[in-house]
């Protein structure tokens, strides 16, 4: 079994490569997509219904799905000895890896507070969250890359 997983191990690294990149452009996008929403669109109006659609099709067709598959190759690659859980990086690295999960999980509750009509927050606050995550990922890559702890 070692061998197979020897044998997968690059590729199952390319698709964790790849879906992270998918689930990094959806967590800019949507944002900067709420930015939009909350100062343009009045509740019920054709554009409030397009950005809600747009905001969906954004979350379940792009985010969800790569940020699961980021999960699960990220989860195979830990189990398969890709961290060194003595060292501080592999703990930073979790710790806003996981930070980027809950941002996720805050993001999918706006987007329903918009599709519900009840979203109070202005385009200003979402044009700062627009920014967390891209800290998030540079911290996530220094310590891939660097790794300084």
């Amino acid at each position: 079994m070692n061998d197979f997983f020897t044998t997968i191990y690059p590729w199952i690294k390319v698709l964790h490569v790849a879906s992270v990149i998918s689930w990094m452009a959806g967590m800019f996008y949507l944002p900067r997509l709420f930015v939009y929403h909350a100062e343009r669109a009045e509740v019920g109006s054709e554009l409030d219904k397009t950005f809600q659609l747009m905001e969906l099709k954004l979350l379940k067709v792009i985010i969800n799905p790569a940020m699961i598959v980021a999960w699960v190759c990220g989860l195979i690659m830990i189990w398969q000895g890709a961290f060194d859980f003595g060292l501080a990086w592999s703990w930073i690295k979790i710790i806003a890896v996981l930070l980027m999960s809950g941002f996720h999980g805050w993001l999918a509750a706006r987007r329903k507070e918009f599709a519900a009509g009840t979203n109070t927050r202005s385009g200003r606050t979402y044009r700062i969250a627009n920014e967390v995550p891209t800290v998030l990922m540079l911290v996530i890559l220094v310590m891939v890359i660097v790794r300084p702890f």
